[in-house]
């Protein structure tokens, strides 16, 4: 199948003409060849830095969003382990619950646990504008 092909006349500076009769001598080569190559690498080279700075504004905010995420589980996870160590140290040394506060603690502990569960499943979104004004100025 022939390939239609449009003649182009230019000028190149003596330095790059040389090396293009260079690489054109080579046995199985052609100074078209070689253009052809060049200007289809160079115009490849051009549209993925245009399609970079296309999508690098949107991945940044999208960078940008999962680093306060990762900050809030931090300071969470944080404040989750204090109150843990503050509960086990109260309830160190305490006498033997009776029999109704345990079934109250365990029914507590239960709905507790339900509670957590229908949480984790909703997997809610964070919006930026819900990050705490604080940490916000420090971000900044």
């Amino acid at each position: 199948m022939q390939t239609r092909k449009t003649r182009h006349q230019f000028f190149l500076p003596d330095h790059l003409s040389a090396r293009l009769d260079a690489m054109a001598a080579e046995p199985g080569t052609s100074k078209t060849m070689i253009l052809s190559e060049a200007l289809g690498a160079w115009f490849e080279r051009r549209e993925d830095g245009q399609a970079g700075a296309q999508f690098g504004k949107a991945l940044a905010r999208q960078v940008r969003t999962v680093e306060r995420l990762e900050q809030r589980l931090d300071y969470l996870t944080e404040v989750l382990g204090l109150f843990v160590r503050h509960q086990l140290t109260l309830t160190a040394h305490h006498p033997a619950f009776d029999p109704e506060t345990q079934r109250l603690g365990q029914r507590r502990y239960d709905q507790f646990v339900r509670t957590a569960g229908e949480l984790a499943a909703r997997a809610p979104r964070v919006k930026a504008s819900s990050v705490p004004s604080s940490q916000q100025e420090k971000e900044a």
